[in-house]
């Protein structure tokens, strides 16, 4: 299974609940895999209010997906596509964050999405241009996975994001159905600072603006 722009097994991880696995070679834990989505969390810098998906089945059905990690493998909520298999999904966080990774589950079935397109601050797309836009970064997802998956991102590319904008052109069915039980994200968090104050200062003085007594004196005579 390899991503679209980087054709290999590196750029994601798959937690899957089996036994005797590895990655790259390299036996873990249960314990280690339990942490993996927590560390860096940005679950609590979602704006799940403010949050929209087009295309969805039941309206703010998309706000479900927004789980904590104990609760990832969850698939009594969930987001479906309504007349065909595509979403579209906008997260804005409440800070400014530097994205490390995302974390994206459809389930074992075929209605997982097959790919997805990722747009860093853009909150003006649709389905009428969405397809006309290069995104930030795009994947292959895995299919057939047990959990979610984490898909690292372009860390230059993603370096001060605000909002996010996801892409599901397809599922695997490539059917009329897309279902979609878990989405999450890793990365640095800053607040967002108030805008700074801009004080104009008047380089080019008129004298006229800026007489003082002396001045005003010099130019009145007197006769005795």
């Amino acid at each position: 299974m390899n991503c679209h722009d980087e054709a290999n097994e590196d750029d994601y991880h798959s937690h899957e609940h089996g036994h005797g696995h590895s990655h790259d070679g390299h036996d873990h834990s249960h314990d280690e895999e339990a942490d993996t989505g927590q560390a860096d969390s940005l679950f609590d810098k979602v704006l799940v209010d403010q949050a929209w998906c087009l295309n969805e089945s039941e309206p703010e059905s998309i706000k479900l997906v927004f789980k904590p990690w104990h609760r990832r493998l969850d698939t009594t909520q969930l987001v479906s596509s309504d007349s065909d298999a595509e979403l579209l999904v906008y997260v804005p966080f409440n800070g400014m964050v530097k994205l490390k990774s995302i974390f994206l589950w459809g389930g074992v079935g075929d209605e997982a999405p097959q790919s997805v397109r990722v747009f860093a601050n853009r909150d003006d797309l649709d389905f009428d241009n969405v397809g006309d836009v290069q995104p930030t970064q795009e994947w292959t997802l895995a299919r057939g996975a047990r959990a979610p998956v984490e898909y690292p991102v372009r860390s230059a590319k993603f370096s001060s994001v605000r909002s996010l904008t996801l892409h599901l052109p397809r599922s695997f069915a490539d059917e009329e159905t897309m279902e979609l039980y878990f989405l999450s994200f890793r990365g640095e968090w800053l607040p967002l600072t108030a805008d700074p104050i801009i004080s104009i200062y008047e380089l080019t003085p008129n004298a006229a603006d800026h007489k003082t007594p002396a001045s005003e004196l010099a130019g009145h005579h007197t006769i005795s």
